[in-house]
């Protein structure tokens, strides 16, 4: 595929076009976004075949794992959204203090205007249509740029999306990283990349010349802690199972494992049995990549381990395919410690202590997420509280992310920011105070010059 890039006339003819768009009003009424919502859902229901194709073309995935990754996802925010976007509208009334009555007061949700939508490769349809989502719930025109690492689902959202969505009010806009910071200098109401945190500092720093509000879901090394009085057997099934999605090419997939000294080695066992079972059948137990630079850095991050590989290890650099491998205790300095893994490489430390393992994470950038299993709801509870992580999970990994009614976001290094549900709409919108006073009455004291009786009254009514 041949990407031409925008020119930046171009990127200032689409806002100027959008924003004219924005300007009649089309967007704000309750049937336009609405119909908006039902257009994705039926985007996602009706295309899925052709989905599936772009995403195995582009990522090598499985319809599966395409249908939960991207499809399924993505048609429960526009169906959470479409369900409660009427509620979300409304205004809320906030009381007065006595001194401003009579009068009525209220914090109305306004659209922003044009919102840029800047989509990973990783999940390229999801991560792309969930902020569509919270930019057309808000009553936002939008520009969805989809990444150019996954070609065949930019193309596939540049043909299809706009017939089921408003074309005048939504467009999607493909190229390479130049087209995504001509845009950028354009001058969006509102911005929100999905992606390293690398380039999310470069799109903050393209974002910063006209002031553009950026929301930034990054990454990060999500950690898993293991206590010694967790289920065993369910840690280990739903470590290796995230882990193998995307081929461990998802923000959210455990990064590395700490695990109580006195289970390490169960853990450890069951965690390789089943990354095994659950490649049984395959034609070939190696994991796709989506590129050669990332297979090279992650084929260098195994061989260049100190730790021990206990399963795994293996790379086919002609078809950019790598196995799950699992690296038992490589020292904190190692190389699959230092920054995100963003693929099928699991390293497992053992701690003597769930304290341990507390200093052990705040010693490093804060993650976007955090996973604990414990039998114990007080130290699960115990243990989120004192970890900061964008978002958290006791007993299970990166289901959060599937909940529409949760904030999905980062903190720190992770992230600035948040979406999804209600959070995504009031993101993209602007709360705006509004107060409203009636003429009478219009005291005369209120007004200069003052006598001191009049400031005596003001300084008890204020």
């Amino acid at each position: 595929m041949t990407i031409h890039p925008l020119q930046t006339a171009d990127s200032d003819h689409v806002l100027a076009e959008l924003r004219r768009v924005f300007a009649t009003g089309r967007t704000r009424p309750l049937d336009w976004r609405l119909t908006q919502l039902r257009g994705i859902e039926r985007f996602v229901d009706e295309r899925e075949p052709e989905i599936a194709a772009a995403l195995a073309e582009d990522l090598g995935r499985s319809p599966a794992e395409a249908w939960l990754g991207d499809v399924a996802s993505s048609k429960a925010e526009a169906v959470y959204a479409r369900k409660h976007v009427k509620k979300w509208m409304r205004g809320q009334r906030q009381s007065l203090p006595l001194a401003q009555l009579p009068g009525r007061a209220w914090v109305q949700y306004d659209p922003l205007g044009v919102v840029l939508v800047i989509g990973p490769w990783n999940y390229p349809l999801y991560l792309s249509l969930a902020p569509l989502v919270a930019a057309v719930a808000a009553g936002n025109c939008a520009v969805v740029k989809p990444s150019e690492l996954a070609p065949a689902t930019s193309a596939l959202l540049a043909r299809l999306l706009p017939q089921y969505v408003d074309p005048h009010a939504v467009r999607v806009v493909e190229g390479d990283a130049a087209v995504t910071q001509e845009l950028l200098a354009a001058g969006f109401d509102h911005a929100l990349f999905t992606g390293g945190t690398e380039i999310g500092k470069k799109i903050m720093a393209a974002a910063a010349p006209t002031l553009t509000p950026v929301t930034l879901e990054l990454g990060g090394k999500s950690p898993v802690i293991v206590a010694a009085d967790a289920d065993i057997d369910v840690a280990a099934r739903r470590i290796a199972w995230v882990k193998l999605l995307n081929s461990g090419q998802t923000c959210i997939a455990p990064d590395y494992v700490l695990a109580d000294h006195r289970i390490v080695d169960a853990l450890v066992g069951k965690i390789v049995a089943n990354l095994r079972d659950f490649r049984l059948g395959e034609a070939d137990p190696k994991l796709p990549i989506v590129n050669q630079r990332q297979f090279d850095r992650l084929a260098s991050l195994i061989n260049a381990t100190d730790g021990r590989v206990v399963t795994g290890g293996r790379s086919d650099n002609a078809t950019l395919r790598i196995e799950a491998t699992v690296i038992v205790d490589p020292p904190p300095t190692d190389p699959v410690m230092a920054d995100e893994l963003f693929g099928p490489l699991l390293p497992i430390v053992t701690v003597e202590s769930v304290e341990h393992a507390v200093q052990f994470v705040n010693s490093r950038p804060k993650p976007l997420a955090l996973y604990v299993f414990t039998s114990s709801g007080p130290r699960g509870r115990d243990l989120v509280n004192r970890i900061p992580s964008g978002g958290a999970v006791i007993n299970h990994v990166a289901m959060h992310c599937l909940v529409p009614s949760l904030p999905f976001g980062g903190v720190g290094a992770s992230g600035m920011g948040a979406y999804h549900g209600r959070w995504g709409f009031e993101t993209l919108s602007h709360r705006r105070a509004v107060l409203a006073k009636t003429a009478k009455p219009d005291p005369r004291l209120l007004y200069p010059p003052y006598t001191q009786r009049a400031l005596n009254i003001m300084r008890r009514l204020f």
